[in-house]
């Protein structure tokens, strides 16, 4: 497992801007203010905490406080409220090192994706990036009918008073669904009260009412501070900025990368058969201009080259 750096081409746009006198000032290396970009895409449990945390303790080791940024390319529609918390708190990290966060959404930020979003000293976001929906929603089917049409018995034990509010099979109660109702008021008051700590100058009866706004709507709301897009914010920081994006990747197992290449390899062969001239001579044609890019792929997995050429060869053999 290894963190990939990848240094931005500040080249480009820095030679786009005109020479002024003392305006630009070149910054040495050891004084030069780093920008280190994660970019987090979250799903519904948002999976990709754990490479988060691990960028985050990363970019800790070598940030400097009240000299660097972070910034967090967020994209999430939200999802379990323990996951999401545990992607805020590892945001957070950041901030209680004195690091300044900025979070950059382009797309959307809603539900766990605000959560996390809130975290930081600046949220900037697309004209219509989807943000908000300060809320909390739960639903589950029930299949008590069900059984009982077709005869069949459920038995649930259980031990505490409210161990089972609501289930999927047995019967649901007029108290376990209240219990149910007031779980979730009572997470409800948890999101906002984590809103209020960040920006305390929203006005959650307002805006916790489970609404989504457009970015430009948000910006009214003081959702966010500023309407930019993520490439925009890159761009102007590099003109005073070294610019590092942090990618946390697993590294794969000689077996994976086989499985990976030869499976991208018959895909392109079949493409090439199916939707191209339509001969298989050209699809035979076409793998043997897939060994060098083979080789290229395990050049450090120690697989024999022999080797190589030999798995393409059995491709080949079965696509004619």
């Amino acid at each position: 497992k290894t963190h990939k750096v990848h240094k931005a081409q500040q080249d480009t746009a820095q030679s786009d801007q005109p020479d002024t006198p003392s305006e630009h000032t070149d910054v040495s290396s050891d004084q030069k203010k780093r920008l280190f970009v994660i970019d987090f895409h979250g799903d519904i449990k948002a999976s990709a905490v754990n490479d988060l945390a691990r960028c985050v303790t990363a970019i800790l080791t070598i940030a400097e406080a009240n000299r660097d940024e972070v910034l967090v390319r967020l994209e999430s529609p939200g999802g379990l409220v323990h996951a999401y918390g545990l992607a805020a708190a590892q945001l957070q990290r950041i901030r209680d090192r004195g690091v300044s966060l900025t979070v950059a959404v382009d797309r959307v930020a809603a539900s766990g994706g605000y959560m996390m979003a809130v975290v930081a000293n600046t949220i900037v976001a697309a004209p219509f990036a989807v943000i908000g929906s300060i809320g909390v929603v739960a639903q589950i089917p029930n299949f008590h009918r069900v059984l009982q049409k077709h005869e069949v018995d459920l038995e649930l034990h259980t031990a505490g008073e409210y161990k089972r509010t609501l289930t999927l099979f047995g019967h649901n109660t007029e108290e376990g669904r209240q219990k149910f109702i007031t779980e979730l008021e009572a997470t409800h008051r948890l999101f906002k009260e984590h809103i209020d700590a960040f920006r305390p100058g929203l006005d959650l009866a307002k805006v916790a009412t489970g609404e989504h706004w457009y970015g430009k709507q948000a910006h009214k709301l003081n959702l966010i501070d500023e309407i930019m897009t993520s490439d925009d914010y890159v761009l102007n920081a590099a003109k005073t900025a070294e610019i590092l994006e942090i990618e946390f990747e697993t590294r794969k197992t000689v077996a994976e990368k086989l499985s990976s290449v030869m499976g991208h390899v018959a895909s392109r062969v079949l493409s090439e058969k199916w939707f191209g001239r339509g001969e298989t001579g050209s699809a035979v044609s076409s793998l043997s201009r897939e060994h060098e890019w083979v080789r290229a792929q395990l050049q450090d997995s120690n697989v024999p080259v022999g080797a190589i050429h030999g798995m393409c060869d059995e491709v080949r053999d079965a696509l004619k």
